[in-house]
């Protein structure tokens, strides 16, 4: 039984050895190099002071490199931490600041770029290069060449079992600075299981790595793909029409992907004899589109949809069958194997089916909670619903601040985040249910509706739309305009209420604004224009 999330891939290296694991920039690497690659960096760190359960950071693009640093601070008895390398210097100082990160493993040049912040880094001790050339010192902290790796004495790993802590994954900070979750062994290992068992991933599998692995869904690519001895394709994108091109390169059999990459995908071609091999494509993030998902049924006529629903503090929630898809598109499905989720009114009673309540998760991926956090801990990391009453110890579940119902037969809907809530005349708008709106009027490439504060309404709902084919306003442009803006408007009072209809239109020249985990940024997007309405 694989307890450790190392051991997912020791196991194949014993089952499978020359099966290979990864593959970056055609270039195959075999179940049996990657655990000696484990081995090698769990040994280099720890001759260079790595305690129990001490954090190590990983600041480098997505790469073989990257995932042996990671794997191997693991099966060292560590913890892993993975910066997202799209993040600016402060950004990641303020990570490796927050959980007290001891070694830190990136390149030259990020290291270049970091340096000037590491200095209030304190608890900082040793970076590790991992390129040819080696800068200059730094004081206080020990350089050492990642390339000295199998030269390091052979070490015994710190004691481990599968409650300790394995990993520490930064939210996208969409409220606030970045918070950091504890994630425990059992909470990957349970992880891979379930979504291999659900998606019936083997070890013919090919899956394509395009999401940082920095964000849990990210991550989860690489898990689930040990999990069964499959290979995981790493990839940096530049443009989506790469990702397409990779797929068919690579004969990748499974696809991950957020909802704003999804639209782009969707809006390309795609050759036919993708579709010999393309089993899957999963979404996560954020609710697909319904006319996107149309549009890629419609060019991957072989492949499954899997639309699922998650959270970096329990990993994974919901999924949707392929076969309930065209019953329900816009469900996001049933509790995943070995979770129970729940939909309670604010003192923790069930809600009635069709009722709006908050998303409760409950069982094995439910993570530690915040790092060095107890309040915020605290807020989301609370007693689970109707536990029986003789329990001496009590069990925390995941509440979401996500609002979502329940139908008749169990299957869970989204309505919106509580910190998205649109409150606008008295009512609460999602702003997930006025883009499907315009989404399915196939007239933008992208959409975000936002509230801004408005001195009449509370919030004004506000949409900012970016469509290739449209010429942009040089102002924010009131409803009524014409082209695009008067058909989304038309297309809007037809299928909302009033109280929904966008007080506004932004039409911007440029895609819309990501955090670093490629989701549209709602926040830098609600700072742009907190002044649309100022008097």
């Amino acid at each position: 039984m694989t307890t450790l999330i190392s051991e997912l891939i020791f196991q194949r290296a014993l089952i499978t050895p020359e099966a290979p694991a990864l593959r970056e920039a055609n270039q195959d690497f075999s179940y049996r190099a990657l655990a000696s690659e484990l081995r090698h960096t769990a040994n280099f760190l720890l001759h260079h002071g790595l305690a129990r359960n001490e954090r190590v950071a990983v600041y480098m693009e997505k790469r073989v490199d990257t995932v042996v640093a990671l794997f191997g601070a693991a099966a060292a008895g560590g913890v892993f931490v993975p910066v997202n390398p799209l993040l600016k210097p402060e950004q990641v100082a303020h990570i490796l600041k927050d959980c007290n990160v001891r070694i830190l493993v990136t390149t030259p040049e990020r290291f270049e770029l970091l340096r000037p912040v590491l200095a209030s880094c304190h608890d900082l001790r040793a970076v590790v290069i991992c390129g040819a050339a080696m800068p200059a010192t730094l004081d206080g902290v020990t350089m050492v060449n990642w390339a000295e790796r199998p030269s390091a004495p052979d070490a015994i790993p710190h004691r481990a079992i599968d409650g300790d802590m394995a990993a520490i994954l930064y939210t996208s900070g969409s409220t606030g600075r970045p918070k950091g979750v504890v994630l425990s062994h059992r909470n990957l290992v349970a992880g891979a299981e379930s979504v291999a068992q659900y998606l019936e991933n083997h070890a013919d599998d090919r899956i394509l790595c395009v999401l940082p692995l920095s964000f849990d869904y990210g991550l989860s690519q690489l898990t689930t793909a040990f999990r069964v001895g499959a290979c995981a394709v790493l990839m940096n994108y530049l443009f989506p029409r790469d990702v397409i091109r990779a797929v068919e390169r690579e004969k990748i059999t499974g696809l991950a992907a957020v909802p704003p990459l999804w639209v782009q995908l969707a809006q390309l071609d795609w050759p036919a004899s993708v579709n010999a091999h393309l089993r899957y494509i999963t979404n996560s993030g954020g609710a697909m589109p319904t006319a996107t998902l149309a549009a890629l049924r419609a060019k991957l006529p072989k492949m499954k949809p899997y639309l699922m629903y998650g959270l970096t503090e329990a990993f994974r929630s919901t999924y949707l069958p392929p076969e309930e898809v065209d019953q329900r598109p816009e469900s996001m499905g049933k509790a995943i194997p070995n979770a129970e989720i729940m939909v309670v009114r604010e003192d923790g009673t069930p809600c009635a089916p069709g009722e709006p309540g908050e998303l409760v998760h409950r069982g094995v991926h439910v993570a530690l909670g915040y790092w060095n956090d107890a309040e915020k801990t605290a807020e989301r990391y609370k007693p689970a619903p109707g536990q029986a009453s003789g329990l001496t110890i009590t069990e925390l579940a995941v509440w979401s601040g996500d609002t979502v119902k329940m139908d008749e037969e169990g299957f869970f809907y989204f309505i919106g985040r509580r910190d998205e809530m649109i409150k606008t005349s008295g009512y609460r708008v999602s702003p997930t249910e006025v883009e499907e709106v315009v989404y399915a009027t196939e007239l933008v490439a992208e959409v975000a509706a936002i509230g801004v504060a408005h001195p009449v309404l509370g919030q004004a709902v506000v949409l900012v739309v970016y469509a290739e084919s449209a010429s942009p306003s040089p102002q924010p442009s009131p409803l009524g305009g014409e082209g695009v803006m008067e058909k989304l408007l038309a297309a809007c009072k037809q299928q909302l209420p009033a109280f929904m209809v966008p007080a506004q239109i932004v039409m911007r020249d440029a895609p819309l604004p990501r955090n670093p985990n490629g989701k549209i940024d709602r926040k830098a997007l609600g700072v742009e224009w907190a002044d649309l309405f100022a008097q």
